[in-house]
């Protein structure tokens, strides 16, 4: 498996998506925003994913560990590493995980949250993503939908909902993320495709599948394509550049202008 990758921060903030990968594996972490609220962490979203990322890389090494078990012991490891902070606090750092892996003719998948692994397969596109946090909240979600980004409304109205999903986050009333307590992992979506049936696959974080998702400016056909062509990096510029087209989200209702974005690519 040949893997590419790109990230990109959305903004001036420091860039809050891990992504990594080896000749077996890829993967993608979206942190999830705090929105300027306290998380009883004192290192920060960056920090958690970057440690996240490598112990994944680490426990997923050995093939034939399921793709949840390595997740519960990258998220163990990483909860070991700043048993100071206080991991029981709702709005800790957490992010969304997107893993692919290539072991004996097949590839392994697990999706936690809304970070969706998209397969270019021999009948068409194949989109693995977990919605679930889009069904949980919407008239919060409205309310921030109806400011323009960068307003003083805008941004009250999204520390109101953050503070909301944090208190059903991993949660069998909301939708689950990655955080402190491993068990989390076995409530990602898992599956298997046979290798002979993918000519190539994107993981990728939100901030790159809304150009198709929400923003409704390309089609997979025309994402591969460029990924194809440009490679991560040339998907990442036409995300900015049509967002560059509506900075306050008037068109296209968001929380940021624009989010942190990452890719791997791979193909065979």
């Amino acid at each position: 498996m040949r893997v590419c990758f790109d990230t990109r921060p959305g903004g001036a903030n420091p860039n809050e998506d891990w992504v990594g990968g080896s000749p077996t594996l890829a993967i993608v972490l979206d942190g999830l925003s705090t929105a300027g609220l306290p998380t009883g962490c004192r290192h920060g979203v960056p920090w958690y994913v970057a440690h996240l990322g490598g112990h994944l890389l680490a426990t997923l090494a050995e093939p034939d560990v399921p793709l949840a078990d390595g997740l519960a012991e990258a998220l163990g490891r990483v909860a070991a590493l700043h048993p100071q902070c206080d991991l029981s606090n709702p709005g800790t750092p957490s992010a969304t995980v997107a893993i692919l892996r290539e072991q004996h003719g097949v590839l392994d998948h697990l999706v936690l949250a809304d970070s969706p692994i998209v397969f270019d397969s021999k009948t068409g596109y194949n989109v693995i993503t977990d919605q679930r946090v889009d069904e949980v909240l919407p008239e919060l979600r409205a309310e921030v939908e109806r400011h323009e980004t960068h307003t003083p409304g805008h941004r009250e109205a999204l520390q109101r909902l953050v503070l909301a999903q944090r208190e059903v986050r991993n949660t069998s009333d909301g939708y689950w993320v990655a955080g402190s307590n491993p068990d989390a992992a076995q409530h990602g979506l898992t599956g298997t495709t046979k290798l002979d049936e993918v000519r190539s696959a994107a993981v990728m974080s939100d901030g790159v599948s809304r150009l198709v998702t929400e923003y409704g400016k390309a089609t997979w056909d025309e994402v591969f394509v460029t990924l194809r062509r440009g490679g991560p990096s040339a998907l990442i510029e036409n995300v900015r550049r049509i967002e560059a087209t509506d900075p306050t989200g008037i068109r296209w209702p968001r929380y940021k202008s624009g989010d942190d974005a990452s890719v791997a690519f791979c193909q065979w």
